[in-house]
């Protein structure tokens, strides 16, 4: 029988979770697809013009959470706190015990991930969590 403590699983360890409202542009309500949008999963920070309101983050912009899901009413759950996994940006160069910022995927797609650069202010001042696990870039374990 496997020693049960060879096993590492930290997903959702400390898990906090709060429910926001969607920004209409990048996130919308699409009940054909699981969990109300496709963009589920993701990463998304608080709008700059509005009180309460998400979206996926642009490249350089602070994390709140991962975009769990998206009701019928424009409200939507997020992952704010604790262990999750988010996709890595083009080109991100994700390193264990780094801080992140919103970056973006392909095309220009909103809501991924990439490494705070230490020489940039703005990311500096952005920079949320820490990497814990890169074995997959396109599924980043961060805590927050």
């Amino acid at each position: 029988m496997p020693n049960p403590r060879m096993a590492v699983a930290h997903d959702e360890n400390f898990a906090a979770y709060d429910t926001f409202i969607v920004d209409g542009s990048t996130l919308v309500f699409d009940r054909t697809v699981p969990r109300g949008t496709a963009a589920a999963g993701r990463a998304v920070g608080i709008k700059s013009t509005t009180d309460n309101v998400v979206e996926l983050v642009a490249d350089g912009q602070a994390i709140l959470g991962r975009i769990e899901r998206i009701e019928p009413d424009g409200k939507c759950v997020v992952q704010v706190g604790g262990y999750m996994k988010l996709p890595g940006g083009l080109a991100a160069a994700l390193t264990r015990g780094g801080k992140l910022v919103g970056a973006t995927g392909t095309a220009g797609a909103r809501g991924y991930v990439r490494a705070a650069a230490p020489a940039t202010l703005a990311d500096v001042a952005a920079a949320r969590g820490q990497v814990v696990e890169v074995v997959d870039p396109t599924n980043v374990g961060v805590f927050f």
